[in-house]
């Protein structure tokens, strides 16, 4: 046997840290994740008061609480059979859990602070987007505020004279 096969030593996985706003809850979970994707629906776009949210999705197996597992609370919505956890002091969206996948755990991407080795590329419930959801139209900086951008208005045509009023 080879000098570097019996020196070989085991791999750990490499983790991705999270936690709530205040950070009285902090988990981790071992990279890559399983997918990423942003959902537009609208149970979503309530219980993250924006207009879609960015979820990476990681087997159960692979997600340690580490801190503040009592700081969390658990919605179960019975009609959709989902749940949702929450930290109970800041409030922030932390668990999202579907009955089609019972093995998997979704967490909001914002929530991490590094990589989690997989970037976003699918769009759930695009059908039940909100109208006012932002949909890449040209955007140009707002005169007198810094790091403001803003849709301008379309301009009218002028009238032709003689038109009816």
């Amino acid at each position: 046997m080879s000098k570097a096969a019996t020196t070989k030593t085991a791999r750990k996985p490499t983790t991705a840290e999270g936690a709530c706003v205040c950070g009285a809850v902090r988990f981790e979970i071992d990279v890559p994740a399983v997918w990423a994707w942003h959902d537009h629906g609208a149970t979503t776009r309530h219980a993250h008061g924006a207009a879609y949210a960015t979820y990476v999705g990681t087997w159960r197996s692979r997600l340690r609480v580490t801190e503040g597992e009592d700081n969390l609370s658990r919605y179960e919505n019975a009609e959709t059979r989902t749940a949702r956890s929450f930290c109970t002091t800041c409030g922030t969206p932390v668990f999202y859990e579907r009955p089609r996948a019972p093995k998997m755990v979704n967490i909001p991407r914002a929530l991490f602070a590094s990589r989690t080795g997989r970037e976003p590329r699918y769009h759930l419930n695009l059908t039940e987007s909100a109208d006012w959801e932002y949909r890449g139209e040209p955007l140009g900086p707002l005169k007198g505020f810094p790091g403001v951008q803003w849709e301008r208005p379309k301009r009218k045509k002028p009238r032709e004279p003689g038109g009816m009023l």
